[in-house]
Formats: C-alpha cells, sequence, structure tokens
C-alpha cells in the first residue's frame, strides 16, 4: 500500500511508513550519514521532502483516478465522483446521496433530497460508465452487468495509460528535484559530492515510487480481468 498523506494545518501524516523504506525519517537518517554538513544536509532533504510529497500526490490521483474505472464489482467509488448539476454548480455526487452496496453486481444511491434523483440520473448516464439509473422515486438503483473479454482488455489498455501517465509525472519531479540540486551546487550551497549523494537518493526515492505506482495499477488490472 503507498502512503496517503494529509495536509492539514501544515502537518504531514504518513500511513504505512514502516513498510515503506524510502519514508523521510529513514532518507533524513541516510543523509546525515553521508553528509556530515548539517547546512548542507538540510538542504538536500528539504529537496527530497519536496520531491517526495510531489510524487505521493500523483500516486494518490492515480489510485482516485483508477477508482472511477469500473470493474466486474460494484463500488461506491465508482460513482462517487460523478459531477451532478445542483443549483447551477457541479456536485460530486457523494456530496448529495449515500451509497451502499447491497449486492455484488449492484448499487443503491439514496439522495438526502429527493428532488435531485432526477439530476443525479443525469450525471449518471453522461458519465463514461455505460450505466442506466432506475428510481422508485426515492432511491436510485444501478445494476452491473457482467465485463465482456474485450470490454475488459479495453479497460486494461485505459488502466496501462493512466499508470504510464503517473510514471511520467514521477520522472517528471525527479527532473525538476535534479534541476534544483544542481543550482543549489552551482550556487555553492551544497558541495559536488553532496550533489553526488543528493542525485543518487532521489534516484533511490523515484525507483521506490514507480514500484508504488506499478502495484496500484496491477491491483486495478487484477480486478478488471476477475470474473
Amino acid at each position: 500500500m503507498f502512503y496517503i498523506i494529509l495536509l492539514q494545518a501544515g502537518l504531514s501524516i504518513v500511513s504505512n511508513a514502516s513498510v515503506f523504506p524510502g519514508c523521510s525519517l529513514c532518507y533524513n537518517l541516510h543523509i546525515d550519514t553521508l553528509i556530515s554538513n548539517k547546512e548542507d544536509a538540510a538542504v538536500i532533504k528539504d529537496a527530497l521532502k519536496e520531491a517526495e510529497g510531489r510524487m505521493l500526490s500523483a500516486i494518490t490521483a492515480l489510485d482516485e483516478d483508477l477508482s472511477g474505472i469500473r470493474t466486474g464489482r460494484a463500488s461506491p467509488a465508482l460513482v462517487e465522483k460523478i459531477p451532478v448539476e445542483y443549483y447551477g454548480t457541479a456536485v460530486p455526487l457523494i456530496q448529495l446521496a449515500t451509497i451502499s452496496v447491497p449486492e455484488a453486481r449492484s448499487l443503491l444511491i439514496r439522495p438526502f433530497d429527493p428532488t435531485t434523483i432526477k439530476h443525479i440520473e443525469k450525471g449518471i448516464l453522461a458519465s463514461e460508465l455505460g450505466l442506466t439509473p432506475n428510481n422508485d422515486g426515492k432511491v436510485i438503483r444501478l445494476n452491473l452487468p457482467p465485463l465482456t473479454e474485450e470490454r475488459r482488455r479495453d479497460l486494461a489498455k485505459v488502466v496501462h495509460n493512466r499508470v504510464e501517465e503517473s510514471r511520467v509525472s514521477i520522472r517528471n519531479v525527479r527532473r525538476d528535484v535534479i534541476k534544483d540540486l544542481k543550482e543549489f551546487e552551482h550556487e555553492k550551497l551544497i558541495s559536488e559530492d553532496d550533489l553526488k549523494h543528493g542525485e543518487e537518493e532521489l534516484q533511490k526515492l523515484t525507483d521506490r515510487m514507480i514500484t508504488q505506482v506499478d502495484e496500484v495499477g496491477e491491483r486495478k488490472q487484477k480486478e478488471i480481468m476477475e470474473v
């Protein structure tokens, strides 16, 4: 599992840090052993923290994106973020109704305000899910038919593309931070050796984050291919 970063009141809360050797504390300690000058070490650690935060944001975005891709199983995440027109504003469905899974292949949507049913149905029909909602005036039911083999292959390709986009995002972060480190070295904020150590640690962080991206994609691929 990857980390979930919650930025609230200036605090970073990291879950599952014990199973991820690339955590901030770990590379902080490692940098301290590589670089004796505390000021130089602090500059590099700050750059790595920035890289870690941006990379984790890319992974979180990927996971949220993939949660909206239909699999053979019903999940509230499938419809939670569908935009619904509500008093002239697009509002995520999750803010307008409770969503439950009464059966393995069905969703039950219960609007807080029954007058929004038609708006919610319109949002569902406009989505890429390809599902037809049914309502009894109080709740909306969505039945998920089994995915065909062809549809599974198409969705697997979509997941592959989204994963590749996330990899590119993480590599772009690495590129940006390397540029920053080189500027620090040019400005004599860190030494040439410090730059080398920083680049090595950044590469290790990048490799670990790419692994996390691949694991998120593999889990989704598995869900899609389950019959």
